[in-house]
């Protein structure tokens, strides 16, 4: 097989340790190197322009130039993917606004001190850092405008009875060009698994529900299931729903199992929402690296629902949804932009069309 392309990678950091210890940490992948440093925004606008890296990683409270103001610069002179590294409690509407600017995803630090605690952030780093590298910023760039916030469509009457939306590497972007889309009156509920890292769901929540006509909730468990609302899954515990005693349904979430790539896993909750909502269900697959909805695709599947993927033409990263599609699993595959149309009819049975 073909070596794989070297990543050349920027590290950004006002922090000669962190620099350090990046460096180190993603120099351990024989395909990426760091071809540079730089200890602020300012600096590091020159750099990019002089070593002309595939990925920046990024800290966003430097002085001279923050991270921010820096992401903005950059995407005017000459987009590049961004990882942004920055630590939760002190940065969360940072992040954010990074993202909202270009950024294509983030990582939280553990911490900001001098510490090997670093080191922790190893295979999660050097991932996203490859992630970044497979990213066409076209598209994403595309996708960063605040979508209208209706679509007119007559009183939907359905069989149907949830949504399960799966999403990575691009996902914020991705579920703010369609879930402001739903109507107020979307007579399903949606349940959302988006790798994202501890400390930011609740915050892109609040910020999605801003932006949306129906009401946008970080799922804590025990929530009643129920149209109107979007739960999204709270980092580090896999969402979960159950149909107890009394005919409804609830969210749960649990830690287990522990042994899964991914916390939340968009396969747990896929292939809970199957064994509940059988063939009343529809199940999404959007931008990601990797096969995380694989199996729980599979499962709704084997219970008669129905699978949507993103076409590759919109996917920031088409790596989840091919995995689903190559299986022979994928229903339709829709670009984004029609994707919230084209879950409307398959809301009112309209559009039974296959592959």
């Amino acid at each position: 097989m073909p070596q794989e392309k070297i990543i050349r990678v920027l590290v950004v950091d006002d922090s000669a340790y962190i620099r350090k210890v990046l460096t180190q940490i993603l120099q351990r992948s024989p395909f990426i190197e760091v071809v540079g440093t730089a200890s602020n925004g300012r600096e590091a606008l020159e750099k990019v322009e002089e070593l002309n890296p595939d990925v920046i990683t990024l800290d966003l409270i430097m002085p001279e130039m923050d991270g921010i103001t820096f992401i903005e610069e950059q995407m005017k002179k000459k987009p590049i993917p961004i990882v942004v590294c920055s630590i939760a409690s002190e940065t969360g509407e940072l992040a954010m606004k990074a993202l909202d600017s270009g950024a294509v995803d983030f990582i939280q630090k553990p911490t900001a001190l001098a510490t090997e605690k670093i080191f922790e952030i190893t295979e999660e780093i050097t991932q996203k850092v490859k992630a970044a590298s497979l990213i066409d910023l076209s598209k994403l760039l595309n996708q960063i405008t605040k979508p209208e916030k209706k679509i007119e469509v007559e009183k939907i009457t359905t069989t149907k009875e949830a949504v399960v939306i799966g999403v990575s590497t691009g996902g914020p972007q991705a579920l703010r060009s369609i879930i402001p889309l739903l109507p107020s009156d979307f007579p399903i509920p949606v349940l959302i698994v988006l790798h994202m890292p501890e400390g930011y769901t609740k915050l892109f929540a609040e910020k999605l529900n801003e932006l949306s006509n129906l009401n946008v909730i970080e799922a804590q468990g025990d929530e009643l299931v129920k149209p109107g609302t979007v739960y999204l899954a709270k980092a580090g515990k896999h969402l979960l729903v159950e149909r107890r005693s009394d005919g409804n349904v609830y969210t749960k979430t649990d830690s287990k199992p522990l042994d899964l790539p991914h916390r939340p896993s968009i396969d747990v909750l896929f292939s809970s929402a199957a064994e509940v909502y059988k063939e009343k269900l529809i199940g999404i697959v959007l931008t990601g690296m990797g096969d995380d909805g694989l199996k729980g695709c599979t499962e709704i599947k084997k219970n008669g629902g129905f699978v949507l993927t993103e076409a590759e033409s919109t996917a920031i990263v088409y790596g989840m949804p091919k995995a689903v599609y190559d299986a022979g699993l994928s229903d339709m595959q829709v670009p984004l932009y029609e994707l919230v149309q084209k879950l409307i009819e398959v809301v009112k049975n309209e559009n039974s069309n296959s592959r």
